[in-house]
């Protein structure tokens, strides 16, 4: 069933501005300073290509703005939801900026059809990507192994990966929680759902999820996932059957001797990691940096991590998803608070390393037919987020340079991919 926005969010005061409306014929939506609202921007954009209109992402000009043809409710459009928008009766000075510049006018020709990977008991803990989509008030649906597990992707351009473990360690909460009642009831829901499905484990259900979006992803399909989620994918992929990743939440360690065996040849992004075995240790592999297990504390003092810059006309796929109206953002912190530099494969894209360490933050990459994109920490506006703390209200942090980048992926599959460059 579609599942549209959460109404957790009111409707933002009106603060689009205008100049005359006298024969216009495209509203320009900043995504520089000028911009009352970056994260429903996205959102006016994507339901402008909803309602068929014309658009173009103007790469690097105003921090990434939307050119969308004038039709009747797109203003009104901006004001309820608080987004500024500027007439422009005559693109043609806009173009020719762009052309003179390192900048680029992409054509968006389609909304793109949104699935959510995330377990019937999503509610557990809050979700980055589910929260910018529902401020954004960006149509999703929500799908699950059941659907996954039978060709159901294929009718998605886009997939996100709920901070889910792929692995079949149940999140490596065991040192933490065992024996609380939600940790309990998952590990007997996941258990019930494999025994049902035909697999022997939980290791084996999630590992052939794993393998599907692997192959979805190469059938031409675009995967966004933060968090353990991009790490635990790559590792279920090298362990597909090869029964290296058992099930910790009685204690039982993963075999020390399994990294020997993985098959790095199935992999998204990874490669040549170590698996961490003990089932008390809140880590998975060292893809993960150290700091993850001792994070910084002090707020006057919580780093950054820069995004690189590229070239907007023989780049372009790599520009799009770094568009921001700030290169240098504020980093936060996740079970997967950034990849070492050292198990990323040759061929990826690099789109920001972290200030002052040997560490990706944000990557990407070709994968068949399809593309991929991995953004590590948990929550852009949350420096050091607990497992049952109340979820980010992004009224706000609507200018949240952070939120920008997951949102920057779910308008990538709009654009004309033949005129895309990699």
């Amino acid at each position: 069933m579609r599942r549209l926005f959460r109404p957790f969010f009111a409707i933002a005061v009106a603060t689009a501005t205008y100049a005359s409306s006298s024969g216009a014929a495209y509203l320009l939506v900043p995504m520089d300073d000028a911009q009352a609202d970056h994260l429903r921007a996205y959102g006016v954009c994507y339901a402008a290509l909803l309602e068929g209109a014309r658009a173009e992402w103007l790469l690097n000009y105003r921090g990434g703005s939307f050119l969308i043809a004038d039709f009747e409710g797109l203003p009104e459009m901006c004001r309820e939801r608080g987004v500024t928008a500027e007439y422009v009766a005559d693109p043609g000075p806009i173009h020719a900026v762009i052309e003179a510049n390192n900048m680029e006018a992409v054509p968006l020709t389609k909304a793109p059809r949104v699935a959510l990977y995330a377990p019937p008991n999503e509610d557990m803990w809050d979700d980055a990507v589910m929260l910018a989509l529902d401020y954004a008030e960006i149509p999703y649906d929500v799908i699950w192994n059941d659907a996954v597990l039978t060709g159901g992707l294929y009718q998605y351009d886009w997939l996100h990966l709920h901070h889910e473990d792929f692995t079949g360690q149940f999140g490596k909460f065991y040192g933490s929680f065992a024996g609380t009642p939600w940790y309990e009831m998952i590990v007997a829901q996941y258990e019930a759902e494999a025994k049902a499905a035909g697999y022997a484990s939980v290791a084996a259900y999630m590992g052939a999820a794993a393998e599907a979006i692997e192959q979805y992803v190469a059938a031409g399909g675009f995967l966004f996932a933060m968090c353990a989620a991009a790490d635990t994918l790559d590792i279920a992929l090298a362990a597909r059957g090869l029964d290296v990743v058992a099930e910790v939440f009685d204690g039982t360690p993963v075999d020390p001797t399994a990294s020997e065996r993985l098959d790095y040849s199935r992999t998204l992004a990874f490669t040549d990691f170590e698996l961490i075995p003990n089932p008390y240790i809140y880590e998975y592999s060292d893809i993960d940096t150290p700091r993850s297990n001792s994070p910084a504390v002090d707020p006057t003092n919580k780093g950054s991590f820069t995004l690189f810059e590229f070239s907007a006309k023989a780049d372009t796929v790599p520009t799009i998803l770094t568009q921001n109206h700030r290169n240098r953002i504020t980093e936060f912190m996740g079970q997967t608070t950034a990849f070492t530099r050292k198990t990323l494969k040759k061929r990826l894209v690099v789109l920001a390393t972290v200030d002052g360490y040997e560490e990706a933050k944000y990557v990407y990459g070709n994968h068949g037919e399809g593309f991929f994109s991995f953004l590590a920490g948990h929550d852009p506006e949350d420096f050091q987020h607990f497992v049952g703390e109340l979820p980010t209200d992004l009224r706000f942090h609507k200018n949240s340079p952070g939120y920008r980048l997951i949102l920057n992926n779910i308008l990538f599959p709009a654009a004309r991919r033949e005129e895309l460059k990699t």
